[in-house]
């Protein structure tokens, strides 16, 4: 399968600030894109690869079976590489990254292994059991209540291991929701909470990048 990514300048056609748009397990799908377009009305340069490297998987089950055909290698690569393509192609000295699922977890991963680079990350229901020494980023983590993939205990070392390098974290763990709860796709959508955390993300991106 070839690889594909999404693109999109802010509005004025000049390049912003650069967000690396990192998809779930549901992959590069319409609603993604119809996201990396609101992020550039915002006045943000947007690339979205796609992680899933063009499956589209449709049930949990389909799911389960790519993660565990996943060649992890291959995804790193295709993440560093979008990663300082995006540089080149937006304006200021740093990126920042918002992540869904696994590609939360891969916006983590990336804080740390291109640290000058990254200045913000968002990461939606991802997490990483790795050492942050060197990170010096900006996180905002949005968490759902109930998440089959990620536990309590995950969260829990992740944030003391960034508490331990003194990096500024922001954690909200979103009320009645289920991991998935941002993607259209999935079946614990939650609209609602999903523009809510939306929002606040752009702000958050703005603010951090600006």
């Amino acid at each position: 399968m070839r690889d594909e990514a999404y693109f999109v300048l802010p509005e004025s056609g000049s390049p912003g600030p650069g967000v690396l748009l990192l998809c779930s397990q549901w992959g590069l799908t319409p609603a993604l894109r119809q996201r990396a377009d609101r992020l550039s009305e915002a006045g943000l340069t947007v690339l979205a690869p796609d992680l899933t490297f063009g499956a589209r998987p449709y049930t949990v089950e389909d799911v389960e079976e790519m993660l565990a055909d996943l060649d992890v290698d291959r995804l790193a690569s295709l993440v560093l590489g979008s990663a300082g393509l995006l540089a080149e192609k937006s304006s200021g000295d740093g990126i920042g990254v918002v992540g869904l699922g696994m590609g939360g977890s891969m916006g983590l991963w990336l804080s740390v292994r291109n640290a000058p680079l990254v200045d913000a990350v968002v990461s939606f229901y991802g997490s990483q059991q790795i050492d942050f020494a060197g990170a010096d980023a900006r996180y905002s983590l949005h968490l759902a209540e109930t998440d089959r993939w990620v536990s309590e205990d995950d969260i829990a070392f992740m944030e003391a291991t960034m508490g331990l390098e003194g990096l500024e974290v922001s954690s909200t763990v979103h009320q009645g929701t289920s991991h998935g709860f941002a993607e259209p796709e999935d079946p614990n959508f939650d609209v609602v909470t999903a523009e809510k955390a939306w929002a606040a993300t752009t702000d958050f991106l703005v603010e951090t990048l600006k």
